[in-house]
Parts: C-alpha cells; structure tokens; sequence
C-alpha cells in the first residue's frame, strides 16, 4: 500500500497509510469533541482532510475566489529574525510591497504595553512615517503581559510566590490590582495611537498570564470602544483555553477560566473587539493530521457563530502548524487551506 507523506508535529518527516491518516484525523476530532465541548466534524468534512494529505503537491492553495485577508502580529520584529537589519519602517514597507500584507502592525521590541508609556512619544513619531509610506491599514500591536506587572520588575507582590504559601486571598487582590494597572496602560497606548494616526490597535497573546489577562484586555477593549467607536481592535489569543491563574474571576457575569474559543469570541464580540484571533495549540507528539483535524473543530463553531471577523492564529505551535522555527510549507499550505475552506475564515 502506497505511503502518504506528512508531518509530526514538531515537522520532522511522517509516512502513513490511508487507514493510519483517517485514524489520526478522527481522534484529533475526538479530543476536540471531549476536551472543548464542540460538535464533530462530518464525514465528508474528514474526507476532504483526507483527499488534501493525499495530494502529491508540495505547496497547495484555495481556489480562485476564496482568498482571504492575511494579518500580522510584530512584523517589524520577524523581519530582525532574519538577520535584516532595516528600520522598523522600511520593515513594513517590505511585509507589504513585497510579501503583500493586507495589514501592517508597528510594534516595538519589548512588544508589552508597560514599558511603551515612557517612549510613547516617539513610537507617535514613527507611527506617522510609517503611515506615510505605507498604503495598508496600519495596527500598533503589543501584548497585555501582567507578568510585568509583579515585583522586582513591577509594582505588585507575585502572585506565583504567595499561592504557594497559602496566601490565596493575597494573590488574587495582587492580580486585582495588575488587571487596573494594565487597563490603564492599554488604554494609555490605544489613546496615543488614535492621536497618531492609527487604524487600530491589536491586544496580541492575550490570556498569556491566564485570566486576569483576558479581563484586563476585555476591560480595556471597552474603555476603548466607547471613547473611539470606529477603532479597529484585534485581540489575538495565547492558547486553546484561558488559564485560570486566579480562578474565581469573571467578566459580564461569565467565569472566565477554562474557556475555549467559542466562550472566548462570545465575551470579545461584546466588548467590542473588531477582529478575534482564536488559538488552538499544536501537540508536537501527534501529527500534523491529528492537530489540523482537532483545531478544525474548535475554530468551525467560533467562526460559524461569529459576527466579527474571524483570523484563526496560524504560525509556528499554533494552528496545526509544527513546532518549529521554520514550519516546512507543505503542511503549512495544506492546513492554511483545510482552516480557510472548511472553517470559512474571514483572514489568517
């Protein structure tokens, strides 16, 4: 029996046999099905899984009429990655004329909303030479991180040194008062880039310090939604699931520990977020068939229920893309492709 090549999901080489390809897509379904409580996916939907990993292209794509919008979390950093030492500016301005980037988003190095508030002043400055050279809707971008927030770096005892000494009460008012200090600085940020100029603003790996970071980036969203009804907020999440970090907090009168995107978009959508970016974490001990088949079916509810649009997290651990820090595109194509078609994305 012929052999069909894919991945693990660290992206070193898999062969498997037809039988052993189905086998894996209908238990990453099954674990999606237990672990976040969504409906599974039809058997043409995994016939479809299969006939894409069967295909002997190397690089796959959707077809003509289905193309989607494509944006980008701290383009300005990846481009350094490589070893191109070009202004942030010039950065962006190849994400879109040479890469075609539908959106572009300056960020700084630090990429939190903490250590902006003292050089805010000239990130306004370059705001606006990058918007003058560039044409796209331009996005300033940076994570919430309350892991900032904690003592000797921040103002606020840590939490993760009380609760193992049984201060529980303590460190949850010690993740009280990071959430109102990082709204503050969120929204210090959003404010500053509306003066200069910005489409929007985008709240990426939210949820990193579990769910007080989900609540402080709701709060903010709100704060921010009122005072500028026709800003663009992304929220990008961390992981599959809020970690419950403090346990007992809640938004809108829903627990927020322990969601899964679906509960995630629903809380998102009401505060006022214009694009949600939901996570699904790749198992780099399973295949890339096992993880594409499991994010498949916990994005398609978030997106067929969402009123916003959907741009499903896609890049090295999240997405079913592997492990790695350059994701072979074989399988990259053929999950960007299965996400897009099969969970009707509004953008990656």
């Amino acid at each position: 029996m012929s052999k069909i090549f894919t991945r693990m999901g660290d992206g070193s080489p898999l062969e498997m046999t037809e039988s052993e390809l189905r086998q894996d897509l209908e238990d990453g379904v099954a674990e999606a099905v237990e672990k976040a409580e969504v409906p599974p996916l039809s058997s043409d939907e995994i016939q479809y899984l299969v006939d894409l990993f069967k295909r002997e292209d190397r690089i796959v794509g959707v077809e003509p009429g289905k193309e989607i919008v494509l944006s980008y979390d701290a383009a300005t950093l990846k481009i350094k990655r490589h070893s191109l030492f070009e202004d942030r500016v010039n950065c962006l301005a190849i994400y879109e004329r040479l890469l075609g980037a539908d959106t572009l988003e300056l960020c700084h190095v630090d990429y939190s909303y903490k250590p902006l508030k003292p050089i805010i002043s000239y990130e306004q400055a370059t705001m606006e030479q990058a918007l003058a050279a560039t044409h796209s809707p331009m996005f300033y971008g940076a994570m919430p991180n309350l892991g900032l927030y904690t003592q000797p770096d921040g103002p606020f005892p840590n939490p993760m040194e009380l609760l193992p000494m049984g201060k529980i009460k303590e460190g949850r008012e010690s993740y009280d008062r990071m959430v109102e200090s990082a709204v503050e600085d969120i929204c210090f940020i959003a404010e500053a880039m509306h003066e200069s100029g910005a489409d929007g603003i985008n709240l990426d790996t939210v949820g990193a310090s579990g769910d007080p970071d989900f609540k402080a980036s709701l709060m903010a969203t709100e704060r921010i939604r009122a005072k500028f009804p026709d800003y663009g907020i992304e929220m990008g999440m961390a992981g599959e699931f809020v970690l419950g970090m403090h346990g007992e907090m809640f938004h809108d009168g829903t627990r927020l520990a322990g969601l899964y995107p679906r509960d995630q978009l629903r809380l998102a959508e009401k505060a006022g977020v214009s694009i949600f970016g939901p996570v699904v974490n790749t198992n780099a001990n399973e295949s890339v068939p096992w993880n594409l088949a499991r994010t498949i079916a916990i994005i398609k509810p978030c997106s067929e229920e969402a009123r916003i649009p959907i741009h499903a997290n896609m890049g090295m651990g999240v997405g079913a893309v592997p492990v790695t820090d350059y994701p072979p595109v074989d399988v990259v194509s053929r999950a960007s492709k299965a996400m897009v078609e099969l969970c009707r994305l509004d953008g990656l």
